[in-house]
């Protein structure tokens, strides 16, 4: 039998090896595992789905039950994956992208997210993108104009602006820093 599980905080490449190789090891039957997502095949579900939890558990993750938790590990994922191909590459608005991506009305999707994470799709959205810059910044490959056209900013003012309100300093402060500091994908609310 087929089993498809939804697993909290996979957030990298890293992550999706880490939780294959792992599951193998453990002698689960792993046919894929992507962002978010495992699917594996199992003749004994009981026992699979121990060893599953064990090494979610072991290593930082979380199973996911209940369609609410699923429908914003999606949202997030969708987030992460948008921001990996730059430059910015979304047709239309935020709530147009998601909602093509998950398939859900984005009414829905931001009451459900905005009442289960304690924060906005957008808000979200925006702290994902300052822990973006944050990552070009410390590449050293491009200025900060550069940045702000890859990340869809009207312009280097308003990506200043946002950075300093995320951060409480602005970019040229940061860029200086010797100890840059970066926020984990899968801790940021």
């Amino acid at each position: 039998m087929m089993v498809e599980v939804f697993v909290k905080n996979m957030v990298c490449n890293r992550c999706i090896k880490v939780i294959k190789n792992e599951l193998l090891e453990a002698g689960v039957a792993v046919t894929k595992v992507e962002l978010g997502r495992v699917v594996y095949k199992s003749k004994n579900i009981a026992c699979d789905s121990k060893k599953l939890e064990k090494v979610l558990d072991e290593n930082g993750f979380e199973l996911l039950e209940g369609d609410d938790k699923i429908l914003i590990e999606k949202v997030k994922l969708s987030l992460i994956r948008l921001l990996e191909n730059l430059p910015l590459q979304k047709s239309g608005t935020l709530s147009r992208y998601l909602s093509k991506e998950t398939k859900i009305d984005y009414s829905r999707l931001s009451r459900i997210f905005s009442y289960t994470e304690n924060i906005t799709v957008e808000k979200y959205f925006i702290k994902l993108k300052i822990e973006k810059v944050k990552e070009l910044i410390q590449s050293k490959q491009y200025n900060f104009t550069q940045i702000s056209q890859l990340l869809d900013y009207t312009n280097v003012n308003y990506l200043s602006r946002q950075f300093k309100a995320e951060t409480g300093m602005n970019l040229s402060q940061y860029k200086k820093l010797n100890n840059n500091f970066r926020n984990s994908l899968d801790q940021i609310l």
